[in-house]
């Protein structure tokens, strides 16, 4: 028993020293600072935060390590309920900040410059089935049990270079309809980033999309492109990204109700698929056409790639790249490697 014990509070102190050294290179008090998580006086914010680091690497709940003695914190339980309750605090900034700082001085050292770095995103379920009184929870729908459920939706945006993944910020979605929301958010003040990121969370998912986006470009996190599935891809929301300054690469849904500018004239994809002559063999791509995509009487540029569908060979899927300096085998390596999808091409 004595022997475990020692182990464990060894391995308790080799963690300690990881997260300091994490924190001394990266500047996290800095970063937390930018976000404007700070004090004026006690107990300073970079103690807390790193001892919730601790519990998350040493997987105890600060319960547990109250009970047990172990790595007990020089303050007390309600400083680090208060510092996760201060509404103040720009999370979305400070993981964005961090990324940069890790992806900057971590990862692109050891990278070639021809490297296509990109910025991925995507959306998943966060499952609250048997809360009750949490704010903004809602009934949402689940893409993947075909259900509704009771949650958030969770929008993550992730950086990759193609051999390594960092999450860059995120957003928990509840829902833009009222009667969805089981509960309704707290009263704040409207200046502050906790009401802010709540009123985000009520708005559609393209739209906080773009937010998370232009948090990625504030920090200058180094990436060409954009990535992501037809849940985000129509016009609108390829006119927004390349806005903010960055080439999209996504899928596109086949349906006759988005139309793309092709020889002067507005077509499906579907259309402008059977309008033209196919390739034959055993070509990674079916067709290869430049659209325009036209938004408001503005118009982008954009090459569509008409990719075959391994599991169902009747059918076919659609990519979309607002660089159309890009080959087709290049937007098809991309997009695949990113999501890791090449098995359907």
């Amino acid at each position: 028993m004595n022997k475990i014990i020692t182990q464990t509070t060894q391995n308790d102190k080799q963690i300690s020293k990881s997260i300091k050294r994490f924190f001394t290179r990266f500047h996290v008090s800095s970063a937390l600072k930018s976000a404007n998580a700070y004090k004026k006086k006690g107990i300073p914010v970079t103690e807390v935060f790193q001892y919730l680091f601790l519990l998350i690497f040493s997987n105890r709940s600060m319960y547990m390590n109250l009970i047990t003695g172990r790595n007990t914190p020089g303050f007390a339980k309600d400083t680090v309920y208060r510092f996760m309750k201060m509404v103040q605090i720009n999370w979305i900034r400070f993981t964005t900040i961090l990324s940069s700082r890790i992806i900057k001085d971590a990862v692109l050292p050891l990278d070639s410059e021809d490297r296509a770095n990109g910025l991925m995103l995507d959306d998943s379920m966060f499952e609250r089935s048997r809360s009750k009184k949490v704010e903004l929870l809602a009934k949402v729908y689940d893409h993947a049990k075909h259900k509704y459920s009771f949650g958030f939706r969770m929008l993550t945006l992730g950086w990759s270079d193609g051999s390594t993944f960092l999450p860059v910020n995120s957003v928990l979605l509840s829902s833009e309809k009222k009667s969805n929301r089981v509960n309704e958010a707290a009263a704040l003040d409207k200046r502050t980033a906790g009401y802010k990121r709540r009123a985000l969370s009520m708005q559609k998912g393209t739209i906080a999309m773009l937010e998370l986006l232009k948090a990625a470009k504030k920090a200058a996190i180094p990436a060409k492109y954009v990535l992501f599935d037809s849940w985000f891809s129509s016009p609108s929301t390829l006119h927004a990204v390349k806005k903010i300054g960055y080439d999209v690469i996504g899928m596109v849904k086949k349906t006759p109700k988005m139309f793309f500018r092709y020889n002067g004239e507005d077509m499906s994809l579907i259309s402008i698929y059977n309008r033209n002559k196919k390739r034959r063999g055993r070509s990674r791509y079916l067709l290869s056409v430049i659209v325009d995509v036209v938004k408001d009487g503005e118009i982008i540029p954009a090459k569509v790639v008409y990719v075959r569908n391994r599991n169902k060979r009747k059918e076919y899927l659609c990519l979309i790249s607002t660089d159309t300096s890009l080959d087709e085998e290049e937007i098809i390596r991309i997009y695949g490697k990113r999501w890791d999808i090449m098995p359907i091409f």
